[in-house]
């Protein structure tokens, strides 16, 4: 029983570039290969071509709705194809879903397992009534420990209820030798980048709490230094922000040293373009994908001490942690980070590399998924 496939469905709003998303992909990918079969409910996006690609069944849909009646009559069009297609296990990946999954899981009998990606915060009782439909499960998965930590205290959940399995990479795709030099200057033509500078890139959705202001204020304090900076993502708050950042950029005169040139599709190849990289978020990560990646490709990463960072970052080793909203000790390490030698920055490295590859990798994180799935089958019988 325990080698048995299982059959999965996911259900996840969309399927775009963040990290839920991903693991929802790679997941998929993992239980066909398992031998089962894999559907996702979402209502597509970027990663949709994928999915399918490595096997995985969409059932389209708006399950991102909040919407009571919708949300029941979701919760029977997805038990609907549990009943058609013999699923084992439901597995949300999002609040507003995660209420048509349980609904669909106890008119069916299947199992129902929900993912914390993110930090889910209540105001009041009926706020914490509707985040607690993640800890209903037959099964809690966290991203984290500070995730896992977050739930338990939250919603006074025993620890030893919540699995912990931290996001995977790609580790074959996120290595440097995997990386031509030709993907790399690609991308420093797509952003304008200037021959013999150093790049310091910040990735990640542009919206407020990832810290670019901050970061754009640290840049001002080296304006001794020649560099050229990139924030990289896709704008997620209303444009006000997009604005409210290009006019801190002019403030401080740095509008030519810096890029903002929206969503970049080949990020091993951006990484290997940057000299140092900075995941200044000002609230905590739930997990933190940037810090991750950037020590797979032997990037020095530079992260604000916060959330799940402080466990995928070891300062001073693995990379360098700042205290969150500090912009003097961010530019201090910044300037410490591109001024390192050789011999250090090859070092630290290998001892990121080395990290990841014992802790953070896709193989890693979707055998444990499989474990999780194939425990609570047997348990349940």
């Amino acid at each position: 029983m325990a080698n048995r496939p299982v059959n999965v469905l996911q259900v996840i709003p969309a399927l775009d570039a963040g990290g839920a998303e991903r693991t929802a992909v790679d997941i998929a990918a993992a239980v066909v290969k398992d031998g089962g079969r894999a559907w996702i409910a979402t209502k597509g996006g970027r990663l949709a071509a994928e999915a399918e690609k490595r096997g995985a069944k969409l059932l389209a849909g708006a399950f991102e709705t909040k919407n009571p009646f919708r949300i029941w009559s979701n919760a029977e069009v997805i038990a609907d194809l549990v009943r058609r297609e013999n699923i084992s296990i439901i597995h949300a990946r999002s609040r507003a879903p995660a209420w048509s999954a349980w609904i669909a899981a106890r008119r069916t009998g299947a199992r129902f397992v929900a993912t914390y990606h993110g930090i889910y915060n209540s105001g009041n009782a009926l706020k914490r009534y509707y985040n607690g439909i993640m800890t209903r499960g037959d099964a809690i998965i966290a991203n984290s420990r500070y995730t896992a930590a977050h739930v338990s205290q939250e919603h006074h959940i025993d620890m030893s209820r919540i699995t912990v399995i931290p996001r995977g990479i790609d580790i074959a795709a996120f290595t440097p030798e995997a990386v031509s030099r030709e993907r790399v200057e690609d991308i420093r033509k797509q952003w304008g980048l200037k021959a013999g500078r150093p790049v310091i890139l910040l990735p990640g959705r542009l919206t407020r709490w990832k810290g670019q202001l901050g970061f754009v204020e640290a840049l001002a304090k080296l304006q001794n230094l020649d560099f050229e900076a990139v924030l990289a993502g896709d704008p997620q708050e209303r444009e006000g922000y997009l604005a409210e950042l290009r006019e801190a950029i002019d403030r401080v005169k740095l509008t030519q040293k810096i890029r903002i040139p929206g969503h970049c599709t080949d990020m091993p190849a951006a990484l290997m373009a940057a000299d140092v990289v900075v995941a200044p978020s000002i609230e905590p990560e739930a997990f933190g994908r940037v810090a991750v990646e950037a020590q797979a490709m032997g990037r020095p990463i530079v992260a604000s001490r916060l959330g799940a960072q402080t466990e995928t970052v070891v300062d001073g080793q693995t990379g360098f942690l700042f205290e969150p909203g500090n912009v003097d000790e961010l530019a201090k390490l910044i300037e410490r980070a591109l001024a390192m030698p050789a011999d250090q920055r090859a070092t630290m490295a290998i001892a990121a590399r080395d990290r990841v590859l014992k802790s953070y990798t896709v193989d890693t994180m979707c055998a444990a998924t499989l474990d999780v799935y194939r425990e609570i089958v047997e348990r349940k019988g």
